[in-house]
């Protein structure tokens, strides 16, 4: 099998992908595929073309890899690629959508607004935020309306702390997404598959020392993960119902990572939703396959052929 894995990138999160990127590469190597890794660069629509029967392993992070754009591409190049398609990435990239669609099922995600900056501006920073302490109370938390990483991230505990937060906010992405934050057991589920062939993997917990911020997922030291997750039955039964229905209802393919914190009374809160999940040696997509004492060289080999056969090329 002749697999192409794309990472790189120019978002914020560049560094990472090449991570996840060179990981993956391993692990189908390791399973007996050819495997080139190439960045998204001029040169990217040949090195596609010259693929041959190969697939191509989109594992870039942030805007163009998760937003659709980079999988528009490849469809339109007719290859066949790891993933959710290009229509349905979008919905899941733009965090207000993806909540907004989740509203109309069973899946329950923390209470929201979402604002632009330029409203803080026309009506005045000080009262859209009293507005919004109002709305939602305290603590809160804020996240750019597309991103991932938990890039430009924070959790407020006071009032005088939002205005620090929503700048450093606007640093990642014009448009703000401020929940109510949900206090319990955080746990990442890892979906292989699509639709009803869809399965969930064992819930990952995270137990960070301080925030769940982009230092302490990708270096080693600040988190303790529990793999699988100190659950009771229907502890765990919940989370996965929870991540089965979001991986299902935005028609998300091959595999994702539903984050979610369990919160005081058992409800499963959807917080974030991953169509390329990271596969770092931190990453908690990795870890939840090992711990369903699964190989990550078979397990990826079969998401690539899997792939492969969708398009009438296996």
């Amino acid at each position: 099998m002749n697999v192409l894995v794309l990472s790189g990138g120019l978002s914020h999160e560049r560094d990472v992908s090449i991570r996840s990127g060179r990981r993956v590469q391993e692990a189908l190597r390791h399973a007996g595929a050819k495997v080139t890794v190439h960045d998204v660069d001029s040169d990217l629509i040949p090195a596609v073309k010259e693929l041959g029967d190969g697939v191509v392993w989109p594992m870039l992070h942030g805007a163009s890899g998760e937003d659709g754009s980079l999988q528009g591409l490849l469809e339109m190049l007719d290859v066949p690629y790891v993933g959710t398609e290009a229509r349905t990435a979008r919905v899941a990239w733009v965090k207000p959508v993806a909540k907004a669609v989740m509203s109309r099922s069973t899946v329950s995600t923390p209470e929201y607004v979402t604002l632009p900056q330029s409203l803080f501006r026309e009506v005045g920073a000080e009262q859209v935020m009293d507005a919004v302490v109002h709305k939602l109370g305290l603590p809160l938390a804020i996240k750019p309306a597309r991103g991932g990483s938990a890039l430009g991230v924070s959790i407020v505990q006071e009032r005088a702390e939002l205005n620090r937060a929503l700048v450093h906010c606007f640093a990642y992405d014009a448009t703000a997404l401020i929940e109510k934050a949900v206090t319990g057991t955080e746990v990442a589920v890892s979906i292989l598959g699509t639709g009803a062939d869809a399965a969930a993997l064992p819930p990952v917990e995270i137990s960070a020392n301080g925030p769940y911020d982009f230092d302490a997922r990708y270096n080693a030291g600040r988190v303790e993960y529990f793999a699988p997750a100190r659950l009771d039955d229907a502890q765990s039964a919940e989370v996965t119902r929870a991540a089965l229905e979001v991986h299902r209802l935005l028609h998300l393919r091959d595999l994702s990572r539903i984050d979610i914190i369990l919160d005081e009374e058992g409800v499963a809160q959807v917080v974030d939703i991953n169509v390329a999940p990271g596969m770092t040696e931190t990453s908690l997509f990795p870890q939840a396959v090992e711990a369903d004492g699964r190989d990550l060289a078979s397990v990826y080999s079969g998401i690539a052929q899997h792939a492969l056969e969708r398009h009438g090329r296996g």
